[in-house]
């Protein structure tokens, strides 16, 4: 094989390799699960590796804390979901124009209102008190944040370079997270539906200028 050293050090890394990638998986999947069903102050390093089915030694081997393993997570899911979005958007085909702005931000509504996002509020919320986990949280949310920008103006087809394409963008952003906010104890469905419809006709005014 070119490039090992010695074939058995070649063989035998390749299967560490692997284990390490899937229990790292099994963690994030795991974060997320209990952030969903018990709440930050709920998911706690035990509960998460219990969940998982690993060791308390392999969880702090690959996540020393509470909060690089909580962080990690909600990167890991975020990508996700964005790869989702980008699959879920291609088989729109040639959609175009209105029909294409509407079926996307259908799309994006759904990714604020799904586990991730949920989990993703646990992790604010206690940062809000939590200086340390804060610090770590600001720069994450920030990328995160930058992320999504481009992928809807990509899914939308958007050209920032028209005045107030760019803030509309983001503002379709803000609204659909505030719009997942008020979901999370009641169902909202309703005025969620009007306000979307709403903001959807005002959006294609926008992006067909």
């Amino acid at each position: 094989m070119s490039g090992a050293t010695l074939d058995g050090v070649t063989i035998s890394r390749a299967p560490q390799q692997e284990r390490s990638r899937l229990t790292q998986q099994r963690l994030l999947s795991a974060t997320v699960e209990c952030l969903v069903e018990f709440g930050w102050s709920g998911a706690t390093t035990t509960v998460i590796a219990d969940r998982a089915g690993v060791s308390r030694g392999a969880q702090l081997h690959h996540y020393p804390t509470r909060a690089s393993l909580v962080l990690a997570a909600v990167e890991h899911l975020a990508e996700l979901r964005a790869a989702e979005l980008r699959v879920e958007a291609a088989a729109l085909g040639g959609l175009a124009g209105h029909d294409r702005h509407d079926r996307v931000l259908d799309m994006l509504a759904a990714s604020f209102t799904g586990p991730l996002f949920v989990a993703a509020l646990e992790v604010w919320v206690a940062a809000r008190t939590d200086p340390e986990l804060r610090a770590a949280l600001i720069p994450l949310e920030a990328k995160v944040g930058r992320e999504m920008h481009r992928l809807a103006v990509d899914l939308l087809d958007a050209d920032e370079s028209t005045p107030g394409v760019r803030e509309a963008v983001q503002a379709t952003l803000d609204l659909l997270r505030g719009l997942g906010v008020a979901n999370l104890l009641t169902d909202d469905s309703a005025r969620r539906t009007a306000l979307l419809a709403a903001w959807k006709d005002q959006l294609a005014t926008i992006l067909n200028r």
